[in-house]
């Protein structure tokens, strides 16, 4: 009796693990980027509704693959999830560069209204890839970081200026700048070697990379507040049972909620932070205002072009037409 018990507790066991699913869920960011806690916070909720029948491991700063590696990754079913740069993805559709586009969306408000446009045209582009989007979360508004202080445009010429999506390369090229490609995890070192001298990033990235240990100068131009997208492969999803799926779904709409609360908050904190560690916080001259407008202006219209109906659609929706 005692040896057949054993038996059906040993098999009891067998069933519990073999039911257990395990995703790896690799991003590109610290593991102290306020984008990465909230993942870890997704991947914990997801624990903790489904009893830990779904266990998600978080692989942060580009450790299981690189941040351009990552979204071919769960594409092709490599990993089952992941987190990634909508905007970095705009080379293979301009649909995924809306929420790059300068100075279409300068604050929550106006990039939540874009996001609600874009969001079915994505989705479905996404669903096309084999993937399925959880939830996305803006970073803080795009500020330009210099070495030295930059009061007109021609300041910007002949300079090394960071790229890390088609949109920010276009940028320099219209100011004159040489575009240089560096993942921001990579930014100090380039800092540190003079592989760059200026380039646009958020505060947070700011915050988190001590970017204020090796640049001086902070202009609050906010030109577009990108966004991160947690997605799973839609074969993996599809694996799962369906109380599993309203877990991984429920604790994705607390993640987006959640992330785009503390992307706000956090965006007027870290301003106020890095101008305490010594960083020069100034409004950019009127003359560089008015060459960043003229910018933005030529980017929408050559988005336009290229993003076709659709993109004209997404537009159209944002802009209340």
């Amino acid at each position: 009796m005692k040896k057949t018990l054993f038996c059906l507790t040993a098999v009891a066991f067998a069933c519990a693990a073999s039911a257990q699913t395990k995703w790896d869920l690799p991003t590109g960011y610290s593991a102290n980027s306020f984008q990465t806690q909230n993942v870890q916070q997704f991947a914990d909720e997801v624990d903790k509704l489904t009893n830990g029948k779904l266990k998600i491991t978080v692989h942060a700063g580009g450790s299981l693959y690189k941040a351009n590696e990552i979204k071919r990754a769960v594409q092709t079913g490599q990993v089952p999830a992941a987190e990634f740069i909508l905007s970095g993805a705009a080379n293979e559709n301009p649909l995924f560069g809306v929420d790059s586009i300068p100075f279409l969306a300068t604050s929550y408000a106006a990039s939540k209204r874009l996001y609600e446009a874009a969001k079915p045209a994505q989705d479905k582009l996404l669903a096309s890839q084999g993937m399925k989007v959880l939830f996305t979360v803006p970073w803080p508004g795009q500020s330009l970081y210099s070495i030295k202080p930059v009061n007109s445009p021609a300041d910007f010429a002949g300079t090394k200026m960071r790229a890390y999506n088609p949109a920010t390369t276009r940028i320099a090229q219209l100011l004159k700048a040489q575009p240089v490609t560096i993942q921001l995890a990579e930014l100090p070192q380039a800092l540190a070697t003079g592989g760059v001298q200026n380039f646009l990033t958020s505060s947070a990235s700011g915050v988190e990379s001590k970017l204020h240990e090796q640049v001086k100068h902070f202009y609050p131009v906010s030109a577009w507040l990108p966004r991160n997208a947690t997605v799973v492969n839609q074969k993996a999803f599809d694996e799962l049972d369906k109380a599993t799926q309203d877990a991984v779904l429920k604790a994705a709409m607390n993640a987006e909620q959640r992330g785009w609360i503390t992307s706000e908050r956090l965006d007027g904190e870290y301003i106020k932070e890095l101008g305490a560690k010594g960083m020069t916080i100034a409004q950019p001259s009127e003359a560089i205002k008015k060459e960043l407008a003229v910018i933005g202006d030529t980017m929408t219209a050559e988005w336009l072009k290229t993003a076709g109906p659709d993109g004209q659609a997404v537009i159209d929706a944002y802009r209340g037409r």
